[in-house]
């Protein structure tokens, strides 16, 4: 039996008007993502995949079609409503990183359960677990400037499962990372992946891309191709 779409795009599109003419960053985008896909999304520059993540990721909404999340029709959402389903459902992992400097490890992973409500005993308890999940249980109480870009990363990955999110969306994940760190981090991607976790990550690098079951390459606003591995 297959499992159930997580994430529907019907006749998707995302036009912008740029003086006298149309961008036509995504054009009649069809896709589907299931729980436990691994996905890349791949393409040159001005092909549409960083407009296809913000569109995923609730930080944009199309021109017109259908985006369906879990059921819910993300399409026609305001901003509010985005915004809460972007803190429940949606785990982000940046190339930038984006924590607080001036908090540990523990209090950066915390932030979406502040946001969420959740009560500091089980924020703190959750926060924990989330870091030694990824290996950095005796780097809780250190601040980003004292960690490696890898255990950075690994702080970013934390932080975007606390919420057990529906989908986890990297955004050139391993764009600031040497060789040796960024195949230590696909590897943490591959063993949330075999856990269950929905994870699809914008790439240019066919060998990052590679650690993935599923690549979609992007041309012009269209699907160049749709491939399983």
């Amino acid at each position: 039996m297959q499992t159930p779409s997580i994430i529907t795009m019907q006749s998707l599109s995302k036009f912008y008007e740029m003086g006298d003419q149309t961008v036509r960053a995504l054009d009649s985008i069809n896709l589907d993502f299931r729980k436990n896909d691994y996905t890349a999304i791949m393409g040159p520059s001005g092909s549409g995949k960083s407009t296809l993540m913000n569109i995923l990721g609730c930080l944009d909404t199309p021109t017109s079609g259908i985006y369906e999340l879990n059921g819910q029709n993300v399409a026609k959402m305001d901003d509010d409503e985005l915004a809460r389903i972007r803190n429940k459902e949606i785990g982000f992992v940046f190339q930038t990183f984006n924590l607080l400097p001036r908090l540990n490890c523990l209090r950066n992973v915390e932030l979406p359960l502040i946001y969420a409500g959740v009560t500091p005993e089980e924020r703190e308890e959750r926060a924990s677990e989330a870091l030694i999940n990824v290996g950095l249980g005796d780097r809780i109480k250190h601040r980003p400037a004292e960690l490696s870009g890898g255990q950075i990363q690994r702080v970013a990955i934390a932080r975007a499962l606390i919420n057990k999110p529906s989908i986890i969306l990297a955004d050139e994940p391993t764009g600031n990372l040497d060789t040796t760190t960024s195949h230590d981090i696909m590897n943490i991607f591959g063993t949330l992946s075999e856990a269950g976790n929905t994870i699809i990550l914008i790439t240019h690098e066919e060998d990052i891309a590679h650690y993935t079951r599923r690549i979609i390459r992007l041309r012009d606003g269209i699907i160049e191709s749709d491939t399983r591995q």
